[in-house]
């Protein structure tokens, strides 16, 4: 395989860190679909890496790559240390968590509370810059709570960027850190993507990338005309076949995209493998729910998963019994 920490990540299609949802296995099923989309982890705290269970957060399948790693913390030594254990596992990038406005992570200092201290996010930034050669970037919101004119957001990221820092991933939503759930604050604040257009023009030796509420190819196409990249979350892990004109569409492949049915077969068949190995099929079969949306029986397929996959008979073939309502239908709409 390529050594791609010499080569510089393209992250015009990055697809989103998100928790309990971007784990090794859903990682896969995505690449089967696209092969040139930025992958990220969900996001692993220090501690769960100085202290935890490290190859359960940080193993991943070699297809996977090109793959950032996602850190939570705010302590620079320990980013240091979690950076240089990642680099070393094979990791193309790291990227710094300065969204998330769980309550959880804010008692930690980490995430989007983060916000409020852009010299302590700077240091966390440059210890790991000091420590390893792949790229270290930030992902944040565009303010936090009455933090949120467009002077404050120019002010982060000119500290932030002073570090070296070159590529700053923006959801263009404020949170709210108190009166909010997470889910709430990926939805209730409006989004702004004309404060993400500006910080591009104000800082055009910036690579900006623009997240929140992407869903379709051609509205990501449309903001490339801003920006220098985008993010997609929720739809892709609830349609994840949407990511099969990403490589085209974005990168001006011409390879032909595996047909969904080609896809779920594949995916059955790395299932099979890790299955033997004592992974649990719920925990990779889930991602799978959304792979036939909008085909005729993807209802039945995700109702027959949803329903029998959790019972003590459940087998592989349960799922492939789930595959028998939506193939037939699948194959003459291809066809």
């Amino acid at each position: 395989m390529t050594d791609l920490k010499e080569k510089k990540l393209d992250r015009r299609f990055c697809v989103a860190p998100m928790m309990d949802w971007s784990d090794k296995h859903c990682r896969y099923l995505w690449r089967l679909i696209s092969q040139h989309a930025l992958l990220y982890t969900e996001m692993v705290t220090t501690g769960a890496i100085l202290q935890g269970d490290r190859e359960r957060f940080l193993n991943f399948n070699e297809e996977e790559h090109p793959l950032a790693l996602q850190l939570g913390g705010s302590n620079p030594a320990d980013l240091a240390q979690c950076a240089k254990i990642a680099e070393r596992w094979g990791y193309d990038e790291i990227n710094l968590n300065c969204g998330c406005p769980s309550d959880r992570v804010q008692n930690g200092m980490i995430g989007a509370i983060l916000m409020a201290h852009p010299q302590l996010v700077s240091d966390c930034i440059r210890a790991m810059q000091d420590t390893v050669s792949i790229p270290v970037t930030v992902k944040h919101r565009i303010g936090i709570d009455d933090m949120d004119d467009y002077e404050g957001l120019v002010s982060f990221v000119e500290t932030v960027a002073q570090t070296g820092c070159k590529t700053f991933i923006v959801h263009a939503r404020k949170a709210w850190l108190q009166g909010l759930s997470p889910k709430e604050n990926r939805e209730i604040p409006p989004l702004q993507y004309e404060r993400v257009y500006q910080l591009k023009k104000e800082f055009p030796q910036l690579e900006i990338i623009i997240n929140g509420g992407l869903t379709t190819m051609s509205t990501c196409a449309e903001q490339l005309e801003y920006v220098d990249g985008v993010m997609v979350g929720r739809e892709a892990y609830s349609n994840p076949y949407a990511l099969a004109s990403v490589d085209a569409q974005l990168y001006q492949t011409q390879t032909t995209p595996p047909s969904r049915n080609a896809v779920f077969q594949h995916y059955m068949a790395y299932m099979t493998r890790e299955h033997a190995k004592g992974t649990k099929l719920h925990h990779m079969s889930k991602h799978v729910l959304g792979l036939f949306q909008g085909q005729p029986g993807a209802r039945q397929f995700r109702r027959h998963i949803s329903e029998n996959i959790h019972k003590p008979s459940a087998s592989l073939d349960t799922l492939w019994q789930a595959f028998e309502l939506v193939a037939s239908s699948t194959v003459a709409k291809e066809c």
